[in-house]
């Protein structure tokens, strides 16, 4: 079964409503919300039977202001519609002004109809003809053949309806794979049931039970019920007419204009990069930053309209990329076609496409024009680096959030573009985002080796946190792994540095800290303190606990207390001497006559070897822990 939805234009009083019911037997000026029992499907739309293939909800639009706001809220799930033009009047200005709007939309399917054949005479109906086939001129609808119809007899009925199926034939149905998302046009309550929303399905799929989100206010609510058309329904689908009862919200809390969309899957903004498209003559010039009334979905908001390369609009027909700000927040997703209107004296400005929905602040010129014209012009694989280059790292969800793509189409890209990388957490991310984040890395590295050259690298902690206001922690960890097993820095316990460096003093003081370790090994066991050493070579205070930290890292020295430490051969010497001349136990007064240190030393020696994990102390005596000792005297 495909699912498609044909919509109505024309003039008012031109016979969409009778037509509606000659091609589905409803009447749907007849069924008004007061007297309805249960769930249903709003006044204007109707279920249209053409084949067992087919299952098509006609939309009847009366008026001109319901035109544009209810019209566009089914617009991406219109599959075709159909221009009305009534045989006794021909073209009129609401016809024109139709005709502009379905250009603006991006209609691209639709039938001419013409209704009440019966009101004029043949000759009468070669100049309509003549007259319509001008007005059509130019646009989707020149090549279509024109349909003459009677409603009230029935005559062309067959016809029209052959016309609609042939039209809808080769057109794929809607894609119900994307996140959920239903643009409300009517809400009311039914007794027993609580509150009931109507609309048309953008895009994906909703079933019984699902717990939704109700935007712009985010509020959790659950689907109880649905119809289609009048029947119960399990599941509702993309291009469907659904009528759905939820709970956990009020009918006050809910109005026409808001949306519901699948749990976590879309934002809100208030600012919109756009590409609009004017009509062929605006009355009135169009101000920078002047008031504008935008249709989208089944939202009206009030806003202002910003231009990047100019101050003022007032020649038509063209396409320019501008940003919409709005005073109040909205859903809608780059490929999302609107409508703009002038709030007063009322005129349609245009209409067009979505580039971004959450535009950023730019500044005023052609290379603002040029970045948003790029950015429309982009495909959905250039859309998803650039997203990833701004982002970094995404889950599909996000992803799909941010881009007028499904789940499924963003797993295809990743499946089908190396350039484009899964990490096994699932979020994704790109070549180009591990390239500069690995640049950042080795710019980094040069920078901290040059000012800290004596130590082994930056705290990975710290770098990652350096890091973390540009790029999200889980990518900088995996990347902290994955740079290591590749071989693009080196990790050593908790640092994390270049692959050429090596720990060294500065040039200058290089000789003078090789002085201060061949003294300290010249002192043997019994050293003064290092900072006696390095004041003895006139080195920079600044630079002591720096050096210190060099010489106990690299294991030059061993540290006995905060003060004392030896070079790390005369006290390798001396465990060895003392592990062979004893037993697996000695006492501290074994130590003392082997090693001929006074307790000053020889305290924190012993000490040192318990903190190696060379021996265990029990009570009085020390034991050797012999496998230890010899693998650590053996390195």
């Amino acid at each position: 079964m495909k699912h498609y939805t044909v919509g109505m234009a024309g003039h008012i009083d031109h016979g969409k409503t009778t037509l509606t019911k000659a091609l589905t037997n409803i009447d749907t000026d007849r069924l008004k919300e007061e007297k309805e029992r249960s769930i249903s499907i709003e006044l204007g739309y109707a279920p249209l039977k053409l084949t067992d293939e087919m299952e098509v909800s006609l939309i009847d639009v009366p008026g001109h202001e319901r035109f544009v706001r209810q019209m566009i809220a089914g617009v991406a799930g219109i599959d075709l519609v159909m221009l009305v033009i009534a045989a006794d009047e021909g073209i009129m200005p609401q016809t024109r002004e139709h005709l502009d709007i379905l250009r603006l939309l991006g209609i691209e399917k639709g039938l001419v109809v013409v209704t009440k054949k019966d009101r004029i005479d043949e000759e009468m109906l070669e100049i309509v003809e003549l007259d319509i086939r001008e007005a059509i001129e130019g646009t989707f609808l020149e090549d279509e053949e024109l349909i003459f119809v009677d409603s009230l007899s029935g005559d062309g009925i067959e016809e029209l309806k052959v016309a609609i199926a042939d039209g809808l034939r080769d057109r794929p149905s809607k894609d119900a794979g994307g996140a959920f998302r239903l643009p409300i046009d009517q809400v009311f309550t039914v007794h027993g049931q609580g509150t009931v929303v109507r609309g048309t399905v953008y895009e994906g799929l909703v079933k019984e039970g699902d717990m939704l989100e109700l935007h712009p206010q985010r509020i959790p609510v659950r689907v109880r019920q649905l119809q289609v058309h009048h029947q119960a329904r399990t599941t509702g689908r993309a291009g469907q007419r659904v009528a759905i009862n939820l709970g956990g919200v009020s009918k006050d809390e809910v109005q026409r204009g808001h949306v519901l969309v699948a749990s976590g899957h879309y934002d809100t903004t208030d600012t919109i990069d756009v590409a609009l498209t004017t009509v062929s003559e605006l009355s009135y010039i169009v101000k920078q930053r002047g008031a504008i009334k935008l249709h989208i979905g089944t939202a009206e908001v009030y806003g202002k309209v910003v231009f990047f390369d100019r101050n003022e609009l007032s020649e038509g027909d063209e396409q320019i990329v501008c940003q919409l700000r709005l005073d109040d927040s909205i859903v809608t997703r780059r490929g999302d076609r609107f409508i703009l209107r002038r709030p007063t004296p009322m005129e349609t400005i245009g209409g067009g496409v979505v580039i971004d929905a959450h535009g950023g602040k730019y500044r005023f010129g052609e290379e603002t024009v040029h970045a948003l014209e790029q950015k429309m012009k982009s495909s959905p694989e250039e859309q998803f680096q650039q997203l990833l280059l701004d982002r970094k790292m995404l889950t599909l969800k996000e992803a799909s959030k941010e881009l007028h793509l499904t789940e499924q189409e963003l797993q295809a890209e990743v499946t089908n573009h190396p350039e484009l990388l899964q990490l096994p957490s699932g979020e994704i991310t790109s070549e180009a985002v591990l390239r500069s984040l690995r640049t950042s890395f080795q710019t980094e590295f040069e920078r901290y080796h040059s000012e800290f050259p004596l130590r082994p690298g930056m705290k990975k902690a710290e770098m990652i946190q350096s890091y973390a206001t540009t790029y999200p922690k889980r990518l900088l960890t995996w990347f902290m792994d994955e740079g290591t097993s590749k071989g693009w820095f080196v990790v050593e316990g908790p640092y994390v540095a270049g692959t050429e460096h090596t720990p060294h003093p500065p040039g200058q003081w290089a000789k003078r800290v090789e002085n201060v370790l061949a003294s300290l090994k010249e002192e043997g066991l019994k050293v003064t303190a290092l900072k006696r050493h390095l004041d003895n070579q006139q080195i920079p205070e600044s630079l002591h606990e720096e050096i210190s930290l060099y010489f106990h890292h690299q294991e030059h020295l061993i540290q006995l207390d905060e003060k004392l430490s030896i070079h790390h051969e005369p006290f390798r010497e001396a465990v060895r001497s003392l592990f062979n001349e004893t037993n697996d136990v000695f006492l501290l007064q074994d130590a003392k006559e082997l090693t001929g240190l006074s307790r000053k030393y020889l305290v924190p020696f012993v000490e040192k070897l318990d903190k190696l994990g060379l021996t265990i102390r029990q009570d009085q005596e020390r034991k050797w822990k012999v496998d230890k000792v010899e693998n650590w005297l053996s390195h």
